[in-house]
């Protein structure tokens, strides 16, 4: 979820437990838990040290539940401090910072990145795949119920009612999730892939938008659904803006197109190779993290040879972009190889 949002959903949960007596004022439990809500993002500086620092630490330690106390306890001193002279103790800002630490954790949770929760001691990701990274409706209801809680500021039943509205509409996205994987059980029998893996994630635009994904051993099969829609979306026009484009890519599952993905490419000549670089030691850390490892492309030069690989994970439909391609290029066509990540057609960054 991105870092605004967070930060909003800090405040809403803040107001919705503002207790009747408090030693603090409602307004200042409310920036308290926006910028509490925002903490864990404060990882973003991981991008300055590396890019490779980023892939394998972002939602690490600041996202730990077992670390989360510790961090409320750091921000809850450092709210008294700075209200120094208020009457107020860390004591009355822990509460409420331990409550945005937690919806920042949960808010990234039902994304599909991963988040480390049990960081330092485990580096397992966790995704629940509800909920798209960036949700307009998400983000949209924290807002709606920010404004009521100010409208009617005196009482906290509005931003009460505006964090109930915001579980309901997780819980209707893990119904569809859930739907969304039956349907991809179902595809998968008709294809008598006995020991296929099932997985569905969520897309912009609507929590009725999937990507059902059937991992049948080194092969992936995809479609783009919508679990609500009868027809096809009518044709797009010239003018037709970003979410439109996005929207229309999902159709009604009856009407499902089926994409097949080999994690090594469709050229048999070049499995070879492709195996060879994505077991290489080097791309260990992208191993780790991704999800769904293909090959993007070969490009050979003269004399280099770059091998990148995307996770299908961050491919979205309506939108010709990745931003977690990777890969190894040797300049003498040996077994040299340098790690990259590919920015663009042209452009590579290396991590080493």
């Amino acid at each position: 979820m991105d870092t605004l949002t967070h930060a909003l959903s800090g405040a809403l949960a803040a107001r919705a437990t503002t207790p009747a007596r408090a030693r603090i004022s409602v307004a200042a439990r409310v920036s308290a838990g926006f910028f509490a809500g925002a903490f864990p993002d404060t990882d973003f500086v991981l991008g300055y040290v590396s890019p490779i620092a980023y892939l394998t630490q972002h939602r690490g330690v600041t996202h730990s539940i077992l670390l989360a106390p510790l961090w409320a306890l750091l921000l809850a001193w450092l709210f008294a401090r700075i209200r120094r002279g208020k009457q107020v103790s860390w004591r009355d800002y822990f509460g409420v910072c331990l409550l945005a630490l937690a919806i920042h954790i949960a808010g990234d949770l039902i994304t599909s990145f991963g988040t480390m929760i049990y960081a330092p001691f485990s580096d397992a990701r966790v995704a629940w795949n509800t909920t798209f990274i960036i949700d307009l409706w998400f983000s949209g209801i924290i807002v709606a119920g920010l404004a009521a809680a100010w409208v009617w500021r005196r009482s906290r039943v509005p931003a009460l009612v505006g964090l109930a509205a915001l579980v309901a509409y997780v819980g209707l996205q893990a119904v569809q999730h859930e739907r969304a994987v039956d349907f991809g059980k179902g595809y998968a029998a008709a294809a008598a892939s006995a020991g296929a893996q099932v997985s569905a994630l969520p897309r912009p635009v609507s929590p009725f938008n999937w990507m059902v994904v059937v991992t049948d051993g080194d092969s992936y099969h995809y479609a783009n659904v919508n679990l609500m829609r009868a027809a096809a979306p009518a044709a797009l026009g010239p003018q037709a803006g970003l979410i439109a484009r996005l929207d229309a890519a999902y159709l009604p599952p009856a009407q499902a197109q089926w994409t097949t993905v080999h994690k090594y490419g469709p050229d048999p000549s070049n499995r070879e190779l492709a195996a060879r670089v994505l077991a290489h030691p080097r791309l260990g850390f992208y191993r780790w993290f991704a999800d769904y490892p293909a090959l993007y492309r070969i490009v050979r030069g003269n004399p280099a040879v770059c091998v990148w690989f995307e996770d299908l994970r961050f491919t979205t439909a309506g939108r010709d972009s990745n931003s977690f391609r990777y890969g190894l290029c040797s300049e003498n066509d040996s077994d040299d190889w340098r790690a990259f990540r590919l920015l663009d057609e042209r452009t590579r960054e290396p991590l080493d």
